[in-house]
């Protein structure tokens, strides 16, 4: 019980009571919740980032490779192997084949 100042007492209600509770878990719930919610969204944000550093380390992977594969598929190149191996390059029986139209 209080007094106010001209001495008289006044209680608190029961109704009261819960909503000074409910106010009281309300301060202390949302800024819980808040630092709970960004420290998710934080997370997330390293993981985003770690899978686009993997992203790009593919793509540049997957980019040489398709590189050594044109160098590899050029003609000189297959020239040279077939000297190598040491056969000949007999232009007599290379024959086109097209669809004329």
């Amino acid at each position: 019980m209080k007094k106010n100042k001209m001495g008289q007492r006044f209680k608190i209600v029961r109704g009261e009571k819960l909503l000074y509770c409910l106010l009281f878990l309300l301060v202390v719930a949302v800024p819980i919740s808040n630092v709970f919610t960004k420290a998710l969204l934080s997370e997330s944000n390293i993981e985003v980032e770690q899978l686009k550093n993997k992203i790009s380390t593919q793509e540049n992977l997957n980019e040489s490779l398709s590189m050594q594969i044109d160098e590899l598929a050029s003609l000189d190149k297959i020239q040279e192997v077939a000297k190598e191996a040491g056969l000949t390059y007999n232009y007599d029986n290379i024959k086109v084949v097209g669809t004329n139209q």
